[in-house]
């Protein structure tokens, strides 16, 4: 197949503004609806087109592309049955804090609305599970709707954007450009509230960390080393993030997941002062919410994550930071060491 002949479509400045921000490989089951977009993409040989046979492992896969990269993993389906198909891969990307983003054809613009063949409203689908559900309208609105949706998808708890895309607003010839979101700078954590922590951690006699999956990053493991081993304070991470810690160091508290035994719970219900940092403490993290109790745990409770609509949200803190947990490990790393439970 050759490239396109007029590659200055609205699907060109679309695809340019994901190869702009350094997103290398899509994951699709081709079909009708996004008939411009495919074309497109001949046209960006930087993109590895993954070619997949059912739109759920598709998204799935998108899901461990995100993961593995740090960028939005991005899908792309036809309308009605292929949408559908494509929505459990939202749903864990949700769950997951994973960057994701869903491509959708759409029916014409003069058919939406009016419940033609395999329409369906994907902010009503959509609304609960995704970021940002954007139905473009006219070709021009492609290109910023794409900057748009790697922002969202990124910024504070990453998660699936949904781009919804009519099949004639994908070819108009429109202008080209390459918009770059740059990485936001990891918000660090206040020096007052570093102070309570490390008098607290002064204080404490069974401190515990839960480490969530804000350490998934560059340097995020290891910042998450230094504290521990700094303070002597072991450590249990939270559910799919067996990998943040070494589970042969002597710190390695084990992990809190579907079937931890009770008698693990009840020994890390002991703590006196748990530090919850990247975590959003979601379910089975806490065991049904019942490690820590909700809604006022037992134990001093830090709880540190970069989202202020994850930080108080089911369990009240003693101290909530809105910050990074890794730059916030990292400082509490280079304070002096308290001893924790174990020295």
């Amino acid at each position: 197949m050759t490239a396109s002949a007029t590659p200055n479509t609205s699907a060109h400045a679309l695809i340019r503004v994901l190869a702009a921000n350094a997103i290398d490989r899509v994951f699709v089951v081709p079909g009708e609806s996004y008939l411009g977009v495919l074309d497109a993409l001949h046209d960006f040989p930087g993109i590895d087109v993954v070619t997949c046979r059912h739109e759920g492992g598709a998204a799935f896969m998108a899901c461990a592309d995100a993961r593995l990269t740090g960028r939005p993993g991005v899908v792309m389906v036809s309308r009605g049955p292929g949408a559908a198909n494509a929505a459990i891969g939202v749903h864990a990307a949700q769950q997951d804090a994973a960057p994701m983003i869903l491509l959708i054809g759409q029916v014409p613009k003069k058919d939406v609305r009016k419940e033609a063949f395999q329409e369906i409203d994907y902010q009503k689908m959509f609304g609960s599970m995704a970021k940002w559900v954007v139905e473009v309208t006219t070709p021009e609105e492609l290109a910023p709707a794409a900057f748009k949706a790697v922002r969202v998808a990124m910024a504070g708890t990453p998660g699936p954007v949904v781009m919804v895309v009519p099949e004639d607003v994908q070819q108009a010839i429109v202008d080209q450009h390459d918009w770059t979101a740059m990485p936001e700078s990891p918000s660090q954590p206040a020096p007052d509230g570093l102070e309570r922590i490390h008098t607290l951690l002064s204080r404490a006699h069974r401190p515990l960390i839960i480490a969530g999956g804000g350490f998934n990053v560059p340097g995020g493991r290891e910042a998450l080393m230094r504290l521990a081993e700094r303070h002597t304070i072991p450590v249990a991470v939270s559910f799919r993030q067996h990998d943040l810690f070494p589970n042969t160091h002597p710190l390695y508290a084990g992990d809190l997941d579907l079937a931890t035994p009770a008698a693990q719970v009840a020994a890390l219900d002991g703590s006196d002062l748990i530090l919850a940092l990247g975590t959003r403490l979601g379910d089975i993290t806490t065991q049904g919410y019942t490690f820590p109790a909700h809604p006022r745990p037992r134990q001093t409770l830090v709880h540190c994550y970069p989202d202020a609509h994850i930080v108080n949200q089911h369990f009240a803190a003693d101290v909530g930071l809105v910050a990074d947990p890794a730059a916030t490990a990292a400082a509490l790393a280079g304070l002096p060491a308290t001893g924790g439970g174990l020295a």
